[in-house]
């Protein structure tokens, strides 16, 4: 028995072809309109073309089409569908003893390889895509990049505390720097340094440089003092761990973003919320692709006066809806105090219910 009928393949050919003409056709339009609003800027700031094709819009066009991707596989599902409802292909189907849940089987199949191919792209790819793109747009578009800051304190270890007075990015280097270990409620360790240069070409990670630094040894009454031109030593923070920018998460592989979270909440940091959700979002969006499939069959596959005009309408409503949600998820968490995975799988939870009733809804 083929695990694959001629009907199987006929749908998921059909939903496939559909979802790659959609992106093809949203994404070409979405670069003119960004184009023409952004043309005065990239002339303005001398915006080499190399860089605008291959930094900004080669990085602009899988960042863009996978983060509205549920946004396509609707439109696909209801075009295509509505299409075979209208040519009576649906209703011929059904008549063959083909019951709406094993036409759904091929839906299903399409959905999970583009949910697959969104998840590996999204948490593998596109990330380091976004570096460029993001470093194009801080350089020619917006120059609003942060590339320093200042009264910066963490904990970097147990019962370990830095403290940086002023850091800047671009060089790497801190100053005003100090560094206290505490054991048993007790100071055994206050070091300060003028600067502290990160090392970049250290084959591992977490070195730094400390320059006209001090090093106050406490052992019960006693006190060692050390002081030196130069020092080399380990400290367990990045200059990532410094400076924050806007989109910084969508920055990061999904199993950095794992090892990013788990390192500030093991310093305590509480501005990691935003780093969750991106986590949990990849895969609930990718997840919304069975969702949104069921749907937009359900709505489509019933024959109708006047084509597809009310299915489409009522689709792109509810996508819309579904988009705005996933939008808003992150503040759901900060402002609501909302757990990030829950917050992240909040448009999907409620669309499950819409998707099952759709589905209860559909001709059989």
């Amino acid at each position: 028995m083929r695990i694959l009928t001629r009907l199987d393949r006929y749908i998921i050919k059909k939903f496939i072809g559909t979802y790659i003409f959609a992106i093809l056709l949203i994404i070409s339009i979405s670069i003119v309109f960004d184009f023409n609003e952004n043309m005065a800027k990239f002339a303005n700031s001398h915006a080499p073309w190399r860089a605008i094709v291959f930094d900004y819009y080669a990085n602009f066009i899988p960042y863009f089409a996978n983060l509205f991707s549920p946004l396509f596989v609707f439109i696909a599902v209801i075009f295509f569908t509505s299409k075979l409802a209208s040519n009576s292909e649906i209703i011929a189907m059904l008549a063959s003893g083909t019951s709406f849940r094993r036409l759904m089987r091929p839906y299903m199949l399409s959905a999970a390889f583009i949910a697959a191919l969104n998840f590996y792209l999204g948490a593998y790819v596109i990330p380091h895509g976004n570096v460029v793109r993001q470093n194009f747009e801080a350089l020619y578009k917006n120059k609003t990049k942060i590339t320093s800051a200042t009264n910066v304190q963490l904990q970097v270890g147990p019962g370990t505390i830095a403290y940086i007075q002023q850091y800047d990015n671009l060089s790497k280097r801190g100053y005003g720097f100090s560094l206290d270990k505490i054991e048993q409620k007790k100071l055994v360790s206050h070091m300060t340094a003028a600067t502290i240069q990160y090392d970049t070409i250290s084959d591992s990670r977490y070195h730094w440089k400390a320059m006209n630094y001090k090093i106050r040894t406490l052992r019960g009454l006693r006190e060692r003092i050390e002081t030196g031109n130069e020092i080399d030593t380990v400290i367990m923070m990045e200059p990532m761990d410094l400076v924050y920018s806007k989109g910084q998460q969508e920055q990061f592989t999904s199993p950095e973003l794992r090892r990013y979270i788990s390192k500030q909440q093991e310093r305590g940091s509480t501005n990691v919320v935003q780093y969750e959700v991106e986590y949990h979002k990849r895969i609930a969006t990718s997840f919304a692709s069975f969702i949104l499939t069921v749907i937009g069959a359900s709505l489509s596959a019933r024959k109708r006066k006047g084509g597809m005009g009310l299915s489409l309408g009522i689709g792109l409503a509810l996508s819309f809806t579904y988009i705005l949600l996933q939008t808003v998820s992150a503040t759901f968490a900060i402002q609501a105090s909302t757990p990030p995975m829950l917050a992240a799988w909040i448009p999907n939870i409620l669309y499950i219910f819409i998707a099952y009733f759709c589905y209860r809804q559909a001709p059989n």
